[in-house]
């Protein structure tokens, strides 16, 4: 017996174990299986015959007995990965929730690790693939269309100089944010994204402080819908006084807009789930055609164009009484806000093949995306601008961009042709942030997090979409809709708070990692290093530090009620509110995500010492490369 173990490299200890735990007779049936097994594997590698090696796959499963006790079994899945007989359980038909053929497919098994190793279930559709992935992103992003929805309020604060610069700076320092979030989506690609990541990499206090990073995520995706939706109805209500000189400007007519779009968004990201990869496809297309055609017009166009000097040199400080410098960094905001969306795609991270690679590719393919377009909008938009004074006092005081787009083509409906361009480019964006948000509310309700978390855990059998959370989150960006009725200044602060609360998540997940010196995360396919890793997770840190701070300074001095910053007064009234849930139910329902890092090292993972899992539970922790 030991003489034909050793021959087919069969671990003596392994038959002690079973022999120890009563179980003599099965010796021969798991030497014979574990033989024949070999056996075939040796034959379909030689052969090239796949359907042979699966069926010595399944022939091993279903004759090999489980373990009586979890240290027997223990010791059985460490021989088998040391004497690479891994490949003989990776096949894609263990996965817990698909039941697959038994055909071996890389791209699945790395999938079905992962879900075991992030300890979730898979219910969500994969079908996005990179390009797709990548698309979504620069759609959500739009930086160059949010940016022309900006833009007067950033030449007040600075001017054309401090817009251009500002731009660079904000991209260099959100590169080394989404950098660190890279990192962390390649070791975790959870739909959760930086909630799940500050759960896991803050040790002890990562249940609060996932909880907390979760909802500040949240409700950051909240203020981004009501955001771009605000956008999208000046844009609307634009386009309309442009057609018909002499009209007033109402808050009522934005809200209507806003409405509409809000629910229509929502129906679109419901029901139309399987086609929302081609959409992201065809409005990444129309998003640079249009790119391409606004730039021309505003380049070719206009009688004459501005100075040199004034679109790199001149400075223009209206905040009056802020210093140029303070000024400068206030107006950081402007170009945060195009830019600032680093996680979006991370909330799709289970609806993506190979998910630890193509997620980080997207995100930094993203950030260069946006930097590049924006830059070249902004250069062919400042040219243009012949009489800045009539752009800061335009008529058109829902939307002063069109005057820019007036000037530049010297017509009303030549203005309203960019503007329309711009309003069905940023219309996508605003599907894209629904897309995400809803994820993530589900994330929050699928770890009770929320109030009625089964009810909003759900997911469609048919759709497999979240939509009880993506409705929820279409019913409470329209109550912040009805603010900008009766406040318009309340609703400005709304929106501004936006990058407070997104940048505040983002430290959630990388002030932990920092903190624990970079020890609690497995390291993905991204991976920069111990040192630079470091380095670029501490510089991203302080820039998020400085800047909340910054962004929560009045735009304009003096203070009086009306121009009040109410960006901390938001972020500290959900920080509280965020921690009374937390004690009223939070506390006591919120489980939170469970993260193996036995799975995601490729080793077995622990076991029950009570009880010790069917043979078919084991083997789903097997190791799988990458």
């Amino acid at each position: 017996m030991p003489q034909l173990a050793k021959s087919y490299h069969i671990p003596w200890r392994r038959l002690a174990a079973y022999a120890r735990d009563g179980q003599d007779g099965i010796l021969p049936l798991a030497m014979a299986s574990a033989i024949l097994t070999k056996y075939a594997t040796h034959v379909a590698s030689i052969w090239g015959q796949p359907q042979l090696l699966a069926w010595g796959r399944r022939w091993f499963q279903e004759h090999m007995p489980p373990s009586a006790s979890p240290v027997a079994h223990r010791e059985h899945q460490s021989w088998l990965y040391k004497n690479d007989w891994a490949p003989l359980l990776t096949t894609a038909s263990l996965h817990p929730v698909n039941q697959m053929d038994t055909s071996y497919d890389p791209n699945m098994m790395d999938d079905a690790r992962l879900e075991a190793a992030l300890g979730h279930k898979q219910e969500l559709r994969r079908h996005f693939d990179l390009f797709s992935l990548v698309s979504l992103g620069i759609v959500i992003a739009n930086s160059w269309a949010v940016t022309g929805g900006t833009v007067v309020a950033a030449l007040q604060d600075g001017g054309s100089m401090a817009m251009l610069y500002g731009l660079i700076l904000v991209s260099i320092f959100y590169t080394l944010i989404s950098a660190s979030l890279s990192e962390l989506a390649s070791s975790m690609p959870s739909a959760g994204g930086v909630y799940y990541w500050a759960s896991v990499s803050s040790q002890e206090y990562g249940r609060f402080v996932g909880f907390l990073t979760g909802y500040l995520n949240a409700c950051a995706w909240l203020l981004s819908a009501a955001s771009i939706s605000s956008m999208l109805g000046n844009e609307a209500v634009a386009m309309y006084m442009l057609l018909n000189p002499g009209s007033q400007w109402h808050s009522w007519q934005v809200f209507i807009v806003f409405q509409l779009l809000a629910w229509l968004c929502c129906a679109i990201v419901c029901f139309g789930n399987k086609h929302i990869p081609t959409l992201n496809r065809a409005a990444l297309v129309f998003s640079m055609c249009g790119l391409l055609v606004t730039v021309i017009i505003l380049a070719v166009m206009p009688r004459k164009h501005a100075s040199n000097d004034e679109v790199w040199r001149r400075y223009h400080n209206n905040t009056g009484g802020w210093s140029d410098g303070i000024c400068f960094l206030i107006g950081l905001i402007n170009p945060a806000f195009s830019v600032g969306v680093p996680d979006c795609i991370t909330h799709l991270s289970e609806e993506v093949v190979k998910p630890r690679t193509r997620v980080p590719q997207g995100m930094m393919l993203q950030m260069l995306t946006a930097f590049i377009t924006t830059f070249v909008y902004l250069i062919a938009l400042l040219y243009s601008i012949e009489d800045l004074d009539a752009v800061l006092h335009s008529d058109i005081s829902s939307f002063p961009t069109a005057e820019i787009y007036r000037q530049a083509t010297g017509s009303r409906q030549g203005a309203v042709g960019l503007v329309a361009v711009l309003f069905l480019t940023a219309f996508p964006t605003l599907v894209g942030v629904y897309i995400t948000g809803g994820r993530m509310w589900w994330s929050l309700a699928r770890d009770n997090a929320t109030p009625f978390a089964s009810y909003f855990s759900h997911v469609h059998p048919t759709q497999k979409n979240p939509i009880r959370a993506t409705v929820a989150m279409a019913g409470m960006v329209s109550c912040l809709g009805c603010i900008y009725i009766g406040s318009t200044t309340a609703f400005q602060a709304l929106l501004s708070s936006y990058v407070v609360l997104s940048t505040l998540s983002y430290l959630g997940a990388i002030l932990p990692h920092v903190l624990t010196g970079r020890k609690n995360i497995v390291p993905g396919p991204f991976y920069m290093g111990r040192k630079i890793g470091l380095v670029v997770n501490g510089v991203a840190v302080v820039y998020i530090l400085v800047t909340i701070v910054l962004f929560c300074f009045p735009l304009t001095l003096p203070v009086t009620v009306h121009n009040m910053n109410y960006s901390s007064v938001i972020a500290v009234g959900l920080v509280t509110l965020t921690a009374l849930w937390w004690f009223v139910g939070g506390r006591r329902d919120y489980r939170r995500p469970q993260y193996s890092v036995d799975i995601a090292q490729g080793l077995p993972a622990e076991l029950d010492t009570e009880k010790g899992p069917s043979w078919l539970e084991s083997v789903r922790s097997y190791p799988i490369k990458l």
